[in-house]
């Protein structure tokens, strides 16, 4: 897992509106949840959701429980300014996902843009669907999104994965039942196109 000095290298260069990744709005992270009729009082977590506006969609959209984790300081602090007040109704979690403790079966909903492509060894990958594993809820989604086949090589200097559907659902393997997917072709700010992949997943065990 790359450096929590690397990515609040990243934060610090440049503002969160200019990180390759930003989106003004999770639209497709969104619809998804929407889709799959979750109840606003489902437990969820933002894996790697740093200064992501997805957690302004959701409170917006009256989610109660939203947890947003991170490595970097600098990018959890921008979403908070940004969110001022609202900023109190979310749980905020410097940490390592790798590393990070969860209560067991604390989430109804697993959210990941943008980490799991990172991950470029085997052991990484099998100790993160541990962590999934052990936080999501029997019966519970997991929404994680990465480059696709046609994707990057490379993002903030990093070397990153590429996947199909079918290569990132088998990742997971037979406790996930892939319920759906979507490409995307993602803007950066600087006008180059970026092209993911998102798979939904249903937690069997």
């Amino acid at each position: 897992m790359q450096s929590k000095e690397h990515w609040e290298g990243v934060y610090t260069k440049k503002a969160s509106t200019e990180v390759s990744w930003f989106q003004e709005h999770a639209a497709l992270s969104v619809k998804l949840i929407r889709n799959a009729d979750i109840p606003t009082s489902a437990s969820i977590i933002d894996v790697g959701g740093g200064a992501s506006t997805l957690v302004d969609d959701l409170l917006a959209l009256d989610y109660e429980k939203i947890t947003v984790l991170d490595l970097s300081s600098s990018a959890l602090a921008t979403a908070k300014e940004r969110l001022g007040e609202r900023a109190s109704h979310v749980i905020w979690r410097e940490e390592n996902v790798l590393e990070a403790e969860f209560r067991e079966h604390g989430y109804d909903i697993w959210h990941d843009r943008a980490v799991f492509h990172f991950l470029t060894s085997e052991e990484e990958r099998h100790r993160y669907v541990q962590q999934v594993m052990g936080a999501v809820k029997p019966g519970g989604l997991v929404m994680v999104a990465t480059f696709a086949e046609d994707g990057p090589t490379q993002c903030s200097g990093l070397p990153v994965m590429r996947y199909s559907a079918g290569e990132l659902h088998s990742e997971f393997g037979e406790p996930f039942e892939l319920i759906g997917h979507e490409k995307e072709s993602h803007q950066t700010p600087d006008g180059s196109e970026q092209k993911f992949i998102y798979c939904l997943c249903k937690k069997m065990m």
